[in-house]
């Protein structure tokens, strides 16, 4: 029993890790309904700035944090305006493969910094701790916890504040929330910051228990449209239960079956629960 708690909690962790990309990749999809296949590259951006942040300016690990979170909220906002933003009303096929072009830069920029090596990055909770009787690194009961109070935060700033709401009204019709006065790019941008900060945040939560590297993002970013396929394209509770769903499928697989098939479990699950409901868990507009 205690090894089923064990890989309960390793899946909730990584499903936390899964959620908050699948966050920010799901809210850039109900603005624009392109797919932005990007959002892997700030994925890795934002484990690169921290890592640079502790090891080249000596900064602690939440001041590293808040600084990669800060700095791919910008680059973020930048591949909207320099990119996506001139491509509005071309075809989406055109939007993808420039959102390609960017992982494709960004990947080939972090290779030409730091090299392609793994880097491992330190945290000051790499301490063992008990909990219930189970022994558990603390960086993983950090990832939780910051998943859950981040998840929390964003549900309260869509639901509960004004700006949220022009964000939630975009998403739902963007022709009708311009004609009611609402600023169509300002909240286009703060969506993308909001989207690249989940993922920076992601990213370092998880790095110190991976490793740091240019390709980190493709396995995320992925696994992170399977899972807003899988919640319903668009839906807020879609990405956080899909992620959940994908990170207990992959502990619970790799330990009952083998580690070898974890990231095949992803694609599985999806085409059983497609194959039952096309739509996905969730239906768009569950904002």
């Amino acid at each position: 029993m205690e090894l089923f708690f064990q890989q309960l909690l390793n899946g909730l962790t990584i499903g936390g890790v899964y959620s908050l990309v699948a966050l920010g990749l799901t809210l850039v999809y109900g603005i624009l309904h392109v797919p932005n296949f990007a959002h892997g590259a700030f994925y890795m951006a934002g484990a690169y700035v921290a890592f640079y942040l502790m090891g080249s300016l000596g900064l602690n690990y939440w001041l590293a944090m808040a600084g990669s979170a800060v700095a791919v909220a910008v680059l973020s906002m930048l591949a909207e305006r320099l990119v996506f933003n001139p491509l509005r009303n071309a075809p989406p096929l055109h939007d993808m493969i420039a959102a390609i072009g960017i992982l494709l830069f960004l990947e080939a920029g972090a290779q030409a910094l730091w090299g392609a090596d793994f880097h491992r990055m330190s945290s000051p909770y790499g301490q063992l701790v008990e909990v219930f009787g189970l022994t558990v690194a603390l960086q993983r009961l950090l990832i939780l916890a910051g998943a859950v109070w981040l998840v929390v935060l964003l549900h309260l700033f869509l639901t509960r504040t004004t700006t949220g709401a022009t964000i939630v009204a975009m998403a739902q019709n963007r022709d009708g929330a311009a004609l009611v006065g609402i600023d169509a790019t300002r909240v286009t941008l703060m969506v993308f910051a909001i989207s690249g900060a989940l993922a920076a945040v992601a990213a370092v939560l998880y790095a110190p228990i991976n490793l740091v590297y240019p390709a980190m993002g493709h396995l995320v970013i992925t696994k992170a449209f399977v899972i807003i396929i899988l919640g319903g394209m668009g839906s807020f509770p879609g990405a956080i239960v899909g992620g959940l769903i994908i990170g207990l499928a992959e502990a619970f697989g790799g330990f009952y079956f083998s580690t070898d098939y974890k990231d095949l479990i992803a694609f599985v699950l999806l085409v059983l629960i497609l194959s039952v409901r096309p739509q996905g868990l969730f239906s768009k507009g569950a904002h």
